[in-house]
């Protein structure tokens, strides 16, 4: 089976093959018993669809760097998710970004010199084979409902990240990102606060100078609602850190950078 380029693999995917009826067509997808493989990830791809769900439980911060993106946080340091029960499962009731939702299939270029995606899927996730129990993938050679599904899913988290693209270069624009840095205080470390770095966040301050004919834009193509999303959003980092340190999460030294891993997409 032909494997899809993959000179950096997005996070989550360990490898990636085209999902096909010749090699495919008898295979069926159950659902992941746990959510072990986000287990240590504390840093997940947020599209802005997604700003106004995601910042009622984590909070929404920028990668650092000349093209930042969009992250929702499930915990302030590296390898830190504070959203997992003992069993490895998500906990009930929270926001699960599209990113999770999409794994274990994605969209991905077959060749470098086209523009036309693929419906892959990583072999590695253990929920894809030949099987008496799942979903069918294919019915006489050809996608089933639920293949058909996954596809347009995929489709419109495509579009989704582009929409994202195109609102953070606005913001860039605007010149109204800035290095994010918070420092929380422990009660019973009164003096040595815990300091995160390593990001981008909306600048206030700016905001608030940009002239009345550039917020009444941005109130109305949408912006307007998605920055402030993400600037309530923030109101959760205390939290986050006190969910951290209830379950003993919390590092000894007191400085993170919660930034994204290498390889999101």
């Amino acid at each position: 089976m032909a494997t899809a380029p993959q000179p950096q693999l997005p996070l989550f995917y360990k490898d990636l093959l085209p999902l096909n009826s010749r090699d495919h067509g008898d295979w069926k997808v159950n659902s992941f018993a746990d959510a072990s493989f986000l287990e240590n990830t504390h840093a997940i791809p947020l599209t802005v669809d997604e700003f106004v769900d995601a910042q009622r439980n984590y909070p929404i911060v920028f990668t650092a760097g000349e093209n930042p993106l969009p992250i929702a946080l499930m915990g302030l340091n590296e390898g830190v998710n504070a959203f997992m029960d003992a069993e490895g499962k998500l906990e009930a009731g929270v926001y699960v970004p599209a990113y999770i939702r999409r794994y274990p299939f994605i969209l991905a270029k077959l060749n470098k010199d086209s523009d036309d995606m693929s419906l892959c899927f990583d072999p590695q996730a253990g929920v894809l084979g030949k099987s008496d129990d799942g979903q069918a993938l294919f019915a006489d050679d050809k996608p089933t409902e639920y293949t058909n599904g996954v596809l347009e899913f995929c489709r419109r988290f495509e579009e989704s990240g582009q929409r994202t693209k195109a609102f953070v270069e606005e913001l860039k624009k605007l010149d109204i990102l800035m290095d994010g840095e918070i420092a929380i205080t422990r009660n019973d470390m009164p003096d040595t606060p815990f300091v995160y770095r390593g990001f981008q966040m909306v600048d206030e301050n700016k905001l608030r100078e940009l002239s009345a004919e550039k917020v009444e834009a941005l109130n109305k193509n949408g912006m307007g609602m998605l920055i402030h999303a993400q600037l309530f959003s923030m109101n959760l980092m205390r939290m986050l850190f006190e969910r951290q340190s209830a379950q003993g999460k919390v590092p000894m030294q007191a400085t993170g950078t919660p930034a994204a891993p290498n390889g999101t997409a």
